[in-house]
């Protein structure tokens, strides 16, 4: 699904993004409301970024990657952590292009996630490659999904992954 947001950049570089586990919902300027075997999931576009929101039987998952005033959690590289039952695995890294590579690969993955019906894309006003885009999927018993965040004006993209699986029990 694809839409305007009609909003400014609240996080005007690929430096001002933080990530946050376990937060409340924030204000969305778009929603998208998908049911993944059994599992409620949210991806939410913010004014700063996005969140998503990971709902089943044994609680919730709350991710926050955004423009966070107070926070002192950067942006990380890689993060594993338990999560009530869960297995929560995260991953970022930023994209430096040119700007003939950089407006190329924004209008591939605007085509992709717009497309897509686990996608949710929302274009900033004033540069058809700003952009925020989130994609889910469910495989082998485990909820994915991937963001992209555009800044055109610095040539960046950051990217995370993220895989949340039920927390494998040992035999005793």
């Amino acid at each position: 699904m694809l839409t305007t947001l009609n909003t400014a950049y609240t996080d005007t570089s690929a430096a001002d993004l933080a990530w946050a586990l376990g937060r409340e919902p924030l204000p969305a300027l778009a929603t998208l409301d998908l049911e993944l075997d059994g599992n409620k999931l949210q991806l939410r576009l913010l004014g700063a970024s996005h969140q998503v929101l990971l709902e089943e039987e044994r609680g919730l998952c709350s991710e926050t990657v955004a423009c966070i005033p107070g926070s002192s959690t950067p942006l990380p590289l890689g993060v594993a952590k338990r999560v009530n039952d869960w297995e929560y695995e995260f991953a970022a890294r930023v994209e430096v292009l040119s700007p003939g590579s950089f407006a190329g690969r924004a209008q591939e993955l605007l085509a992709l996630v717009s497309d897509h019906p686990q996608g949710l894309v929302g274009v900033f006003p004033g540069s058809p490659h700003a952009f925020t885009a989130l994609l889910a999927q469910r495989h082998e018993g485990q909820v994915h999904w991937r963001t992209w965040h555009a800044y055109p004006q610095d040539g960046q993209l950051v990217v995370t992954r993220t895989k949340v699986g039920t927390r494998r029990r040992t035999a005793r």
